[in-house]
């Protein structure tokens, strides 16, 4: 169908609700993004794009945009948690679209390069949603009622519509027994654009240089009995995690005596919502399918959800048609990549004797197949959802 002058509401203004904004503009639909905060805000952390999802962004145009403002990744290092010592270097491919290492504000710049003509409404908070009829709408804290032919649901882990598509009670998440701090520290210009991943018993660190090397990224998991809130912007005390990474050497402990904000959050499983979709509504990204960050695929799984759910509505007959072509074609390579994450925490976690004999075998295959963990996940990184 035709998308010019479809009107369409996108709930949420981050990285999956200006995505599907732009792509739809593409094909001519008129969007409106409701964002809760004040402003497009200097918020988050550090995120990785692989090339799954840098083909998004170079089909919404924002390729140039995006090799200004991410540093593009020359390798993977898993090394061991005591000494810093190598187990496994991955080479990444100099050319194609590449690995990306790039701050959450600054991938929301440049999805923001896409999105000319869209209109954003800030301290917009929705509290409801109805999904009957062609014009269904939403209403937010002020009493303001907003229709539209096609509402998306980008909001996130406590999306407001997700509840509202599914029908009887939906499984409640539950704790992982893992928890993750993140911090951003200083860095150096001189540090090469490589993510490192510190593997020891129960935990593991990963870090990686942002903006040109100004800046550190640090992400450390615990495996813990003590239940955290779900979220990323919990405060926390910088001592628990020193603590927590005491048995950490190499660069570990200097970069953690620079932690000055530190921010903790609890690891939950969820489930894959079962329905994406009802009459003119949708939802993708984390309100459909949160994922734990083990595989680094929660922004680039949203940014394959946006061009797929616009170029399925604009080949549709009907909104719903094209709802319904869009669920089916994500959610079970979706399922498959949230299913990948959860068994790469056991991996990182391992404790002797076991880490030494898995480590050894590493390094064993790292002399005679470099690039085997590459291929081995192929089906994620070379996956290309703009290809006619």
């Amino acid at each position: 169908m035709k998308l010019a002058g479809l009107e369409v509401l996108v709930i949420g203004g981050g990285v999956s609700g200006l995505a599907v904004a732009a792509a739809l503009k593409q094909h001519g639909a008129s969007v409106l993004v409701l964002e809760q905060a004040a402003g497009f805000l200097e918020v988050g952390a550090g995120l990785q794009i692989s090339p799954n999802g840098a083909r998004v962004i170079q089909a919404l145009g924002q390729g140039a945009a995006l090799a200004t403002q991410a540093s593009r990744s020359d390798s993977v290092v898993l090394r061991a948690a005591r000494d810093g010592r190598q187990v496994l270097r991955l080479d990444l491919p100099k050319t194609g679209p590449g690995f990306h290492l790039i701050h959450r504000a600054d991938l929301v710049s440049v999805l923001q390069g896409a999105c000319d003509g869209i209109e954003t409404r800030f301290v917009a908070h929705t509290t409801s949603v109805e999904t009957q009829g062609t014009r269904p709408n939403v209403t937010l804290s002020t009493g303001e009622v907003i229709s539209a032919d096609l509402i998306i649901g980008a909001d996130g882990l406590h999306s407001v519509m997700r509840p509202v598509l599914q029908d009887g009670d939906a499984k409640q998440p539950y704790f992982t027994g893992q928890v993750a701090w993140r911090a951003l520290v200083p860095c150096s210009e001189a540090d090469p654009a490589q993510a490192q991943v510190f593997m020891g018993p129960g935990r593991h660190l990963v870090s990686y240089p942002l903006r040109g090397g100004r800046l550190r990224n640090i992400v450390a998991v615990e495996e813990r009995k003590a239940w955290a809130q779900e979220g990323w912007n919990h405060p926390d005390d910088p001592q628990h995690l020193k603590h927590a990474f005491s048995g950490f050497g190499g660069p570990v402990p200097a970069w953690l005596e620079q932690v000055e904000k530190l921010w903790l959050w609890g690891l939950f499983r969820h489930d894959v919502a079962a329905y994406w979709h009802r009459g003119h509504c949708a939802i993708l990204g984390d309100a459909a399918h949160p994922t734990l960050p083990f595989m680094a695929q929660g922004a680039n799984m949203a940014l394959e959800d946006a061009f797929v759910l616009a170029r399925e509505v604009a080949r549709g007959r009907s909104i719903s048609e094209g709802l319904a072509a869009y669920q089916a074609a994500r959610r079970d390579r979706v399922v498959r990549v949230v299913e990948a994450a959860n068994r790469n925490a056991r991996n990182y976690h391992l404790r002797p004797p076991l880490a030494q004999f898995a480590h050894l075998a590493l390094r064993l295959s790292g002399k005679i197949l470099p690039d085997a963990p590459l291929r081995q996940f192929a089906w994620i990184y070379e996956h290309d959802v703009t290809e006619a």
